[in-house]
């Protein structure tokens, strides 16, 4: 079967592309290859105008359905929605932080303006750590965490919203709280996010006295369980949780 099927000569790759096809009657093939640069192009050409056709038939399942009004309104007269969590005034967001500090007992916020209306809050959560929580309205934008013992402040008095924690247990948890605000997420009640993040912060008071729900360990690799289940507020390794 070998013997047979080495005496079967290869398939000649030259199919004539009308007058393309002349290319390769070329003498120097090896030196100008272009007809099989050409074909592998077409071969591409091809592949990709199935794929695309493919994509577009599953995209057009899924598509949106405009009405004929809204397709034929200019993109310059359409109303632009405004953002609601930005329009709030700031008697209601001192309103609402007042109410959630006196929730938590063991948590201290303090709110200040340093740029205007954007507020600022430092949150002392007992002995254990400290954040600074910086809000547009409010609408929580940024957060860092860092130990209780550790400088906020810059040479100028300021909040420091930018330096890192020196210790890699409080960065685990500033990516952690990171993650915890996109997943609340609520634009329509946003006091209701902002209550729902602290009291996920708070879980943190017993960082390092509350074991691994899973491994039932203090310490895994050096550190404490730095993760706070969303729902639950259970603690896990980072490892533990997944």
């Amino acid at each position: 079967l070998e013997r047979l099927s080495n005496l079967v000569g290869k398939p000649s790759e030259n199919h004539p592309l009308h007058n393309s096809g002349l290319l390769s009657l070329d003498p120097v093939q090896d030196k100008t290859p272009l007809y099989s640069q050409l074909l592998q192009a077409y071969k591409w050409s091809n592949k990709l105008q199935y794929h695309a056709g493919l994509a577009s038939g599953l995209l057009n399942q899924q598509s949106l359905k405009r009405s004929a009004n809204q397709m034929g309104v200019s993109a310059k007269r359409r109303p632009k929605a405004q953002p609601t969590t930005l329009v709030l005034p700031p008697q209601y967001v001192d309103d609402v932080i007042s109410r959630i500090d006196r929730m938590f007992p063991e948590m201290s916020i303090q709110l200040s303006r340093p740029n205007g209306t954007s507020a600022m809050l430092l949150v002392t959560l007992g002995k254990v750590l400290k954040v600074i929580v910086v809000m547009r309205s409010l609408f929580i934008d940024r957060t860092i965490v860092k130990g209780y013992n550790e400088n906020v402040y810059t040479e100028d008095g300021k909040l420091d919203i930018w330096s890192k924690s020196n210790y890699q247990v409080f960065q685990k948890v500033t990516d952690h709280a990171t993650t915890a605000l996109l997943h609340y997420q609520l634009p329509q009640m946003p006091d209701v996010v902002v209550r729902s993040f602290m009291t996920w912060l708070r879980s943190y008071i017993k960082l390092f006295q509350a074991p691994c729900q899973r491994c039932g360990k203090f310490l895994q690799e050096g550190l404490p369980p730095t993760w706070r289940d969303f729902r639950t507020l259970e603690a896990f390794h980072d490892t533990c949780r997944q």
